[in-house]
C-alpha cells in the first residue's frame, strides 16, 4: 500500500474533527499554547526508554537501600538441584507436568515421582519474585504517581474546566494547549508506554490481563484525545487516576515491609478515594457523552473516545468489586489478608507460595518437635510413677516395723 494513501486515509478530518471544522481552522500558535499535533507524540517513545533507564537506576540506588531500612525481608528458598533434563522440560514444555509426564521424567532421570514433583515445586518457587523486587516496583510507581498527581493538580488548579466541566467544550476544537498540560500528556503517555514494555518482566499478578488491557486502553485514550484536542477533559481523567494510584502503591510498600497497621490504614484510605474518584467523580463520561453534544455534532472521534472511557469504567467496576471484598474481610475479620485488586502476591499460574518449598525443612522440624514432645511426656510419666511408688513404699513402712 502506498504510504501517502495510508497517511491521507488515517488523517481524514471526519475522524478527528467535528463536522464543518478543517485542519487549517485549528492550525494556531500563540502565547497561550499551540494546537496539539500528532507528531508531538513521537517524543513519547524515547521518553519511555528514558523512564525504563531511570527506573533501573532508581531501584538499585534508592529503592533497595530503602527496602532494607524499612525491614523488607525475603524468604529463603531451596534452590532446585541442577538436572539438565528437568530444566529443559521446565523451560520448553511445562512448569507443571502431568502425572504421566512425571512418570516419564522419573524413568529418564532415575528418580522417584515424589522427587520429580518436589523438584518442580522448588523450581517454580525459585522463579517467584521476592519481596524486595515487589517493593522496588511499587516504590517506583509510587514516586511517579505522586509526582504526576501533584504536578497535574498544580497545573489545573486555576483552570476553569477543573471546576466547571462545561468549560472543557466551550470553543472546541479551537482550544490552545498550555505547555504545562502538553508536558503532562507527554509524560503520562511515556510512562504508560514504559509500563507496557516492562509488562513481561514485572510481577505478574492475578489481574495481569486486566492490567494489560488497562495500559493499552490508556495509551490509546491519551494519544487519541491529544490528536483530537480532547486535552481538557483528558487532563481531568489522568488526574482522577493518579489521585488513588499512589495510595495503593504506598500500601503495597508497607505490606512488603511488614508494617501491617500502616498498610491496613493506607488501604482503607485508598479504598475510599478509589471508590469516590472512579465511581462517582470519574463518570466525566456524562460530560463527554451528554454535555459535549451541546457544543458540537458527534463524529467518529466522539464515539471512539467515549468507547475507550467505557472500557476503563468497566475495569474500574471490576477493581471496585475486588476492593469491596477486601473491605468486607477487613470489617468482619479484622485483617487484610491480601490485596484483591492487583497485589495478589502471586504469579498467574501459581497463586500461592507452594508449601513444598519449606516441606523438607519444616517436616523435619515438625517431626523433631513431635519426638521432643513425646519424650517430655514419657519423662513426665516416669516422674509421676516414681513419686507414686515412693508414696506406696512409705505407706507400707510402719506395718513392716
Amino acid at each position: 500500500m502506498d504510504p501517502s494513501l495510508l497517511n491521507q486515509w488515517l488523517w481524514q478530518e471526519e475522524y478527528w474533527l467535528p463536522p464543518g471544522i478543517h485542519w487549517q481552522d485549528v492550525d494556531m500558535k500563540g502565547e497561550d499554547g499551540h494546537f496539539p499535533l500528532p507528531r508531538d507524540l513521537i517524543y513519547t517513545l524515547p521518553l519511555a526508554f528514558t523512564f525504563i533507564a531511570l527506573r533501573y537506576v532508581f531501584e538499585r540506588l534508592i529503592a533497595v537501600p530503602f527496602s532494607k531500612h524499612l525491614g523488607v525481608k525475603d524468604r529463603i528458598r531451596i534452590r532446585a538441584a541442577s538436572i539438565p533434563k528437568l530444566e529443559t522440560f521446565y523451560k520448553q514444555s511445562s512448569r507443571q507436568p502431568s502425572q504421566s509426564e512425571v512418570v516419564n521424567l522419573g524413568k529418564q532421570c532415575g528418580l522417584s515421582q515424589r522427587k520429580i514433583q518436589t523438584w518442580f515445586r522448588h523450581r517454580r518457587n525459585q522463579d517467584r519474585p521476592n519481596n524486595t523486587k515487589k517493593f522496588c516496583e511499587a516504590s517506583w510507581r509510587f514516586v511517579f504517581y505522586l509526582v504526576a498527581f501533584t504536578a497535574g493538580l498544580g497545573s489545573l488548579i486555576n483552570s476553569p474546566w477543573l471546576w466547571d466541566h462545561r468549560e472543557c467544550w466551550r470553543g472546541y476544537p479551537k482550544q490552545p494547549v498550555a505547555k504545562a498540560h502538553y508536558w503532562y500528556y507527554i509524560l503520562e503517555m511515556g510512562f504508560y508506554l514504559s509500563l507496557l514494555m516492562c509488562v513481561s518482566v514485572d510481577v505478574k499478578r492475578k489481574d495481569f490481563k486486566e492490567q494489560v488491557i488497562h495500559h493499552i486502553a490508556t495509551i490509546f485514550l491519551i494519544g487519541f484525545s491529544y490528536c483530537s484536542n480532547y486535552v481538557r477533559v483528558g487532563t481531568l481523567v489522568m488526574l482522577v487516576h493518579d489521585s488513588s494510584d499512589f495510595l495503593l502503591e504506598s500500601a503495597k510498600m508497607f505490606h512488603y515491609a511488614g508494617w501491617t497497621r500502616t498498610c491496613d490504614s493506607l488501604f482503607v484510605v485508598f479504598a475510599v478515594v478509589f471508590l469516590v474518584t472512579r465511581l462517582v467523580v470519574f463518570p466525566v463520561i456524562h460530560t463527554t457523552l451528554v454535555v459535549s453534544a451541546e457544543f458540537f455534532q458527534p463524529f467518529f472521534g466522539y464515539y471512539f473516545f467515549n468507547a475507550l472511557l467505557l472500557v476503563l469504567q468497566v475495569l474500574h467496576i471490576f477493581w471496585a468489586y475486588l476492593i469491596l471484598r477486601m473491605v468486607y474481610k477487613f470489617v468482619f475479620m479484622g485483617k487484610l489478608e491480601r490485596d484483591e485488586r492487583s497485589d495478589a502476591e502471586s504469579e498467574v499460574d501459581d497463586e500461592e507460595e507452594e508449601p513444598e518449598e519449606e516441606g523438607e525443612e519444616s517436616s523435619w522440624a515438625q517431626r523433631k518437635g513431635a519426638i521432643n514432645s513425646k519424650l517430655a511426656s514419657l519423662a513426665h510419666n516416669c516422674v509421676l510413677n516414681n513419686l507414686t511408688n515412693q508414696r506406696n513404699i512409705n505407706s507400707r513402712l510402719p506395718k513392716a516395723r
